[in-house]
Formats: structure tokens, C-alpha cells, sequence
């Protein structure tokens, strides 16, 4: 039984050991898409989180089994392989409590102005004549929150919201999620009424540039957007433009190329942007579940096929 790795640099420092008691395990740190057949040709077993399979590869390959690194599964064609009968599983939920506390992190910070603090104290704080430095910053309490995909990580958050004072609404992208916790409000009202806007998306053909010119001009003076979500669900363009005319305050940890290009038009507002290297999932803790949850689907294949 062969199982090959083709992206562990994406997992971080993590044990895999105990994956040698289920066969001969091939690590590599990273695959180009060039690379991809030739290391997988002869595996029965291909772990990826975000090298793509498709039908060329399987066709090409002896795959039996792909374990997707993740919860996603878009970089896997998975209509071919269940015509060709290979199993693909993920792993969900792992990190929705990294994912959760992350946009808590960047909201915190834009609303803090922690980084902005944090130069002043190193560059100027020194020379001040008094003991602090004003600058307006603001408390979650009485603000609206809009949250855009109420699945888990979107209740978490709104939960959390609650908790610090806010007011939550929702936009539903699939327009079936109805929550009677929270008011339901469509796309454009929740954007020109909220302080704070978070997306909990997936990206697929409700949601591919969901945020653009045309809708994000409603955005309030002031407010915070952040993105944990997936890139491409905000027309980073777009939003660009926007940053030009308006004073909004915008968290990324995902973007619609990543990693993202040096000429990324977002990477020149530094006063008004944060940015995340798509880490939200990343805590030590849900790497961990991650590993656990592919070596449990791994050997319940092995044992039981």
C-alpha cells in the first residue's frame, strides 16, 4: 500500500510517522501540477490540500483512495472519480474554532487599530509629551454585525458577536439557510446598514465576485469587512477602487490568486487594510484534528476495503 503526500509544507510541523504503519508513505513538500502524475502514478493512496486531481491524473494513475487535507473539495474532480470508483473523503470541521477566533482577531485589530498602535509606540511613543494617543477607535457593543454564509463558522461568530453587544443579521448565499436566532436581510441591506461584515462563504457560482463595485459602494464610512471565507467571493478590483473612495477598515485571509502577486492592488493600503497569509484555519490545535481526521479515514479505508 502506497500513500503519497504531495503538499505537507502546507501542514506545517506535523508527525507523520504513524502513517508508516499503514504502507509505504511518499512525502513531498510541494508538487507543480507538471510534477503531479509522475508522483502519483503508482499510489494507491493521495493525500492533497491543494494540488489538483483531475480526470488526466486518474485516468493516468492507479489512484484507489484521495484524502483531501481539508474541507474544501474543489481541487478534486468528483463526479470522474466516482464514475471511476475511487473513494474521496475530507475532513470537516476541524477548524472552526481557529477559523472563528481568526476573524475575531482581524476584526478586533482594524476596530483596536492595533497595528497602527503599535508603530506609533515604537517610532513615536518615546518623544510624546503625554502619557497616550488619541485616535478613534470603536466597541463592538451597539453595532450591527453582518455575516454573510450562517453555517458553523458563521453561527460561532454571530454567537460571539451577541456576546460583546452587537446586533447580528445574516445574508444567506444559498437562499435557504433560515435561522429564527437571527434577522435575515438581503445582500444590499445588510452591507449599507452593518459596521462589521464578515464572509463565511464557500466560493462556487452564488458567491464568485458576490462583492463588487456595484454593491460595495453601499458599505458604510468606517465599517469593517473581513474575508475568512474564500477568495474571489470580494472582486479584489473592485474593492480596490472602493478603498480609494471610502474610508473602510478590510481583514483579508484569502485572495482570489494565492499566494497573492506583487502587483495586488489591495497591498498599497496599508492604512486601511490587514492581511492574513489564509492562516484562520492554521492553529496547532486544528492542525492537529486535521491529521487525526486523515489518518482515521485512511485506516478505516486500509482496514476495510
Amino acid at each position: 500500500m502506497k500513500i503519497v503526500f504531495l503538499d505537507a509544507l502546507t501542514l506545517g510541523d506535523v508527525d507523520f510517522e504513524r502513517f508508516k504503519n499503514l504502507g509505504e508513505v511518499q512525502i513531498y513538500q510541494t508538487t507543480s501540477k507538471e510534477k503531479t502524475l509522475e508522483r502519483v502514478k503508482d499510489a494507491d493512496i493521495v493525500v492533497t490540500n491543494k494540488v489538483v486531481i483531475d480526470k488526466e491524473i486518474m485516468d493516468k494513475s492507479n489512484i484507489k483512495f484521495i484524502q483531501i487535507a481539508a474541507t474544501g473539495m474543489n481541487n478534486v474532480d468528483l463526479e470522474y472519480a466516482k464514475k471511476k470508483g475511487i473513494i474521496v473523503k475530507n475532513v470537516a470541521g476541524y477548524s472552526t474554532n481557529a477559523v472563528i477566533q481568526h476573524t475575531f482577531a482581524l476584526v478586533l485589530s482594524l476596530l483596536n487599530r492595533i497595528c497602527y498602535f503599535d508603530k506609533f509606540v515604537r517610532e513615536k511613543y518615546p518623544e510624546s509629551k503625554i502619557f497616550t494617543h488619541i485616535q478613534n477607535w470603536f466597541e463592538i457593543e451597539g453595532k450591527r454585525w453582518g455575516i454573510i454564509g450562517l453555517g458553523e463558522i458563521g453561527r460561532g461568530v454571530a454567537r460571539l458577536a451577541r456576546s460583546f453587544g452587537a446586533e447580528v443579521v445574516y445574508y444567506s448565499t444559498s437562499g435557504k439557510n433560515n435561522n429564527d436566532e437571527y434577522k435575515k436581510v438581503d445582500l444590499d441591506e445588510l452591507l449599507k446598514t452593518s459596521d462589521i461584515i464578515t464572509i463565511h462563504a464557500p466560493l462556487n457560482e452564488n458567491t464568485k465576485n458576490l462583492l463588487n463595485k456595484d454593491n460595495m459602494k453601499f458599505i458604510k464610512n468606517g465599517a469593517v469587512l473581513v474575508n475568512v471565507g474564500r477568495g474571489g467571493i470580494i472582486n479584489e478590483k473592485d474593492l480596490a477602487e472602493i478603498l480609494e473612495q471610502k474610508d473602510i477598515f478590510v481583514g483579508l485571509d484569502v485572495f482570489e490568486k494565492e499566494p497573492t502577486t506583487k502587483d495586488n492592488p489591495l497591498l498599497k493600503f496599508k492604512d486601511k487594510t490587514l492581511l492574513t497569509p489564509h492562516v484562520a484555519w492554521t492553529s496547532v490545535e486544528a492542525r492537529k484534528k486535521l491529521m487525526d481526521g486523515i489518518y482515521g479515514n485512511i485506516k478505516e479505508w486500509v482496514m476495510g476495503r
